[in-house]
């Protein structure tokens, strides 16, 4: 577990790099305008932009010359939670600043977008092409009879017809919503149906790991059951012709139309995200256009700081809030880099080839891809030029202390480490990046600007160097406005807003550092409770996972019903690895070591594999729940899940041993 004490960071920028920061430059002009401090660093910022937070909206909005195209009355109408009412009165389009690139002369012939397959060969897609590409497909779906407020579909991979399709979806108005195409059919529909879109983008296959990947008859599927389609049109990425009844691509982006943007209110949908849904149907959550736009500048200007010189990669799919998040790096006129393969192939270094061949300034990853290349023993630095990224930043789950450790040895020691958590519910960071702050291993920075960020305990009291709940005490910009198909906001409030009425809970659990860093230990819903005392499965996973026989594990903690708890550790074992006695004393003694005896697990046990999201998070909770002796179909929604067999395994454990 990381250590809460104010020990040495590992990196802590240089004064000219503080000084050249946005965020640097952002406060000073904040503190002429609008009454910021203009001392005391990040600390007295972020302060400021949560005890004064109309003030900092309004100041973000003006900082990045957000265009209203009719005023607002005032920042926030209604502060509670939920149904904070931002900027009402104010219209505006989220494509309009996402194309405002290109509206320069000089940048015009500029890549907008950096196109990376599995041949690692970058093809660029300029500013101004984008735009006409967005203004074609604009008036192309007008002409479908595409309205504001209608929901369009993407069954894409991280391609640039993915981002034409999105930003020419909100250019009119439209609402958009994406899955991957390795998504099986059911999986997608459990999404789709909810919104009953109009209109399917859709690709006849993929490439991945080397292979062809043939989705026609998905598709076929797809358009058999979302009966309010109104037009499908085909992306050949295999060659393949449209089918009958769709329209090909290529027709639909072929003129040079100056794209009309749909100016419209500030909450008005821009899309629908899925949450992992690990019971019931995915939570499909519906964010703003103001609320995704003023949130994404500011984290992106401003933390990630990001402008027209970088160029910005995130391995991501399009089922994942990270493309969006991706995509909206061309709010800053920032060279986005697209890349639509698998994250090891040809070899577990490909990320960091790619991150050399497009001159990537942000290398954005998961911490378990860091894991996975100290495994395999990569060393970045000595084989790619990676001279030109100024941070790599990681997600998707907390990076361990040794994945701070490899970065800082293996791609350069005077790197900037951005451990970022969010969540696809706000479709940001909740905590992260500051290019101001010095880096401590195991630790997030500090909390996001805008974002009252506290862990509280059961009664709701703020703690500090204790582990608390995540909650957030204010409202943000790109917090859900509702959830689709919930008409009375019960499964949105029941969400988020039942244990601290008015206040966000998130389900993790933080420790927030006297230093105002933060650490974070895993869910609070699957969290380890013995003896009154909780942990964070994170920290163990990263103990154990350091030992080479264990390929990854999953760790449970069972009330028991005669008040006793079970805490089993289950191991998927690297290849010519072998359970024995020898390695469970060797797993046993390491987590005592490194964390404390409470710690070390009642049982080790041999699994086939662990359980995943679709978008690779370990399923936790569902898998307590069988083990509980609920049923699969109870514990679990089946399209949610990457291998559902891996999940009988522990149901048929469940049987023997109740």
């Amino acid at each position: 577990m990381s250590s809460a004490a104010n020990t040495a960071p590992l990196w802590q920028p240089d004064a000219d790099r503080i000084a050249a920061a946005a965020v640097t430059r952002f406060q000073s002009w904040a503190a002429e305008r609008y009454g910021a401090p203009a001392g005391g660093g990040y600390a007295a910022l972020h302060r400021w932009s949560v005890d004064e937070l109309d003030t900092f909206w309004k100041a973000v909005a003006d900082w990045f010359d957000v265009r209203f195209s009719t005023p607002y009355e005032t920042v926030l109408a209604d502060r509670s939670m939920p149904g904070a009412q931002w900027f009402p009165g104010a219209t505006l389009n989220y494509a309009e600043h996402a194309l405002r690139t290109a509206e320069d002369p000089s940048r015009a012939d500029d890549p907008a977008l950096l196109h990376v397959d599995e041949t690692h060969e970058p093809v660029p897609v300029s500013w101004s092409e984008l735009r006409r590409q967005v203004g074609s497909l604009a008036a192309e779906l007008r002409a479908l009879g595409v309205r504001p407020g209608d929901r369009v579909s993407g069954y894409l991979p991280n391609v640039p017809q993915a981002t034409v399709a999105l930003l020419a979806t909100a250019a009119v108005g439209g609402v958009w919503t994406s899955c991957a195409p390795d998504f099986g059919a059911r999986s997608v529909l459990d999404r789709f149906q909810q919104v009953e879109p109009v209109v399917l983008f859709a690709v006849d296959g993929y490439r991945y790991g080397g292979k062809e990947h043939d989705r026609t008859d998905t598709v076929a599927e797809l358009r058999r059951e979302l009966p309010t389609l109104r037009a499908v049109i085909h992306i050949p990425l295999l060659g393949t012709e449209a089918p009958e009844g769709a329209t090909d691509w290529s027709a639909l982006i072929s003129s040079d139309t100056e794209p009309v943007f749909e100016q419209v209110p500030f909450e008005h949908p821009l899309w629908v995200l899925y949450s992992s849904g690990t019971t019931g149907l995915p939570k499909a959550i519906v964010q703003s256009q103001g609320g995704i736009l003023l949130e994404h500048f500011k984290q992106i200007g401003l933390h990630c700081d990001l402008g027209p010189e970088d160029r910005f990669f995130w391995y991501t799919s399009t089922g994942w809030m990270m493309w969006n998040f991706l995509v909206s790096g061309l709010l800053t006129g920032t060279t986005v880099v697209l890349y639509d393969g698998s994250p090891g192939y040809p070899g577990t270094g490909a990320q960091w080839r790619i991150a050399e061949r497009t001159g990537a300034t942000l290398f954005g990853t998961s911490a378990a891809y860091v894991m996975a290349c100290a495994k395999a023993e990569v060393h970045p630095a000595r084989d790619y030029d990676l001279s030109r990224i100024k941070c790599v930043a990681t997600t998707g789950s907390p990076l361990p202390p040794d994945g701070f450790r490899w970065l800082h040895d293996e791609v350069a020691s005077d790197l900037w480490i951005a451990s970022v958590s969010g969540g696809t519910d706000v479709c940001s960071c909740f905590a992260g990046a500051v290019p101001t702050l010095p880096v401590h291993i195991g630790e997030l920075q500090a909390a996001c600007l805008g974002t009252d960020l506290q862990a509280w305990d059961p009664q709701g009291k703020p703690l500090i160097n204790e582990v608390g709940e995540l909650v957030v005490t204010n409202p943000m910009p790109s917090m859900p406005v509702h959830f689709w198909n919930d008409p009375d906001g019960s499964r949105y409030h029941g969400s988020y807003f039942d244990t601290y009425p008015g206040v966000w809970r998130h389900g993790d659990w933080i420790t927030i550092t006297g230093h105002g860093s933060v650490v974070i230990h895993g869910r609070s819903d699957s969290t380890l409770n013995r003896q009154g005392v909780r942990m964070g499965s994170a920290d163990i996973y990263e103990v154990v996972e350091r030992l080479p026989e264990i390929r990854e594990s999953l760790v449970i903690g069972l009330e028991e019903p005669d008040g006793g708890y079970w805490m089993p550790l289950f191991v998927h074992l690297a290849e010519g690895a072998t359970l024995d006695d020898a390695l469970r004393t060797r797993v046993k003694q390491a987590i005592r070591t490194e964390l404390s005896p409470r710690h070390v697990p009642d049982e080790i046990i041999e699994v086939p594999g662990v359980p995943h999201t679709l978008t690779g998070k370990r399923i936790e909770v569902p898998v307590k729940r069988l083990l509980q002796g609920a049923a699969l179909a109870e514990a679990v929604n089946p399209g949610s899940v990457d291998n559902l067999d891996l999940l009988r395994f522990y149901e048929t454990l469940a049987r023997t041993r109740h």
